[in-house]
């Protein structure tokens, strides 16, 4: 029955900065079973500027949707960035939900301290520099969303060295306040960690509710 359901809606997987679609298998099983048609792509997360991600990505997602009556988003990390920079260019007019795992959506204050570090840049790559909480930062400029959204945010660490860089409590990149952006839906903190979050059950099952009604308990 879940496939007669979902059929028409397809849900579109972005990993984080830094790793690639197989962090986010099992977000992709977990989706696949409840009838969604999933798409997780991969992108060059370390060799470009998110703007260029952003517009070499749409057109991939709007050729493998083309028969979608929504297309949903379940991003980690930047993927969340990435889905913003798609919506304030050129917008997927038939876009769903989203749900938001761990983004930096008013950027991380590791960037700030170490963003200038040739480790940093070498493992980050121009999108990582793009990801400070400066005023005048590139996320900053993003503004409010304007489509249904989720964020679901962590509060444990496995980096505190990175902790300590970052103001109230985190998930080791990012702060829980940094996670918010104008506009959102819904917001929940659980206990999971920034690497790991998108495998974690309650940000699954939570993800599978927000998807399925637009909220983030079954109902």
């Amino acid at each position: 029955m879940a496939n007669l359901v979902h059929s028409a809606e397809h849900v579109v997987l972005l990993h984080g900065l830094a790793r690639s679609s197989t962090s986010m298998n099992k977000m992709e099983q977990a989706l696949t079973a409840e009838g969604y048609i999933v798409h997780n792509l991969d992108y060059p997360s370390r060799s470009e500027a998110i703007e260029a991600i952003a517009h070499k990505l749409r057109p991939e997602i709007v050729s493998r949707t083309t028969d979608a009556d929504r297309v949903h988003f379940v991003t980690h990390s930047m993927g969340g960035i990435i889905v913003r920079e798609v919506q304030k260019t050129e917008a997927i007019q038939n876009i769903g939900r989203v749900v938001m795992l761990s983004p930096p959506n008013n950027g991380s204050e590791v960037v700030d301290r170490i963003g200038h570090l040739s480790p940093f840049k070498w493992l980050n790559g121009p999108a990582g520099q793009q990801l400070g909480t400066d005023p005048d930062g590139f996320v900053q400029h993003l503004g409010p969303v304007d489509f249904e959204l989720a964020v679901i945010t962590g509060d444990r660490s496995i980096n505190w060295i990175l902790s300590t860089m970052i103001p109230g409590k985190d998930d080791g990149k990012v702060s829980l306040e940094s996670a918010k952006v104008e506009g959102m839906s819904a917001y929940k903190v659980i206990h999971a960690t920034h690497p790991f979050i998108m495998r974690n059950k309650e940000a699954i099952a939570a993800t599978k509710a927000f998807l399925k009604s637009g909220s983030l308990t079954e109902k």
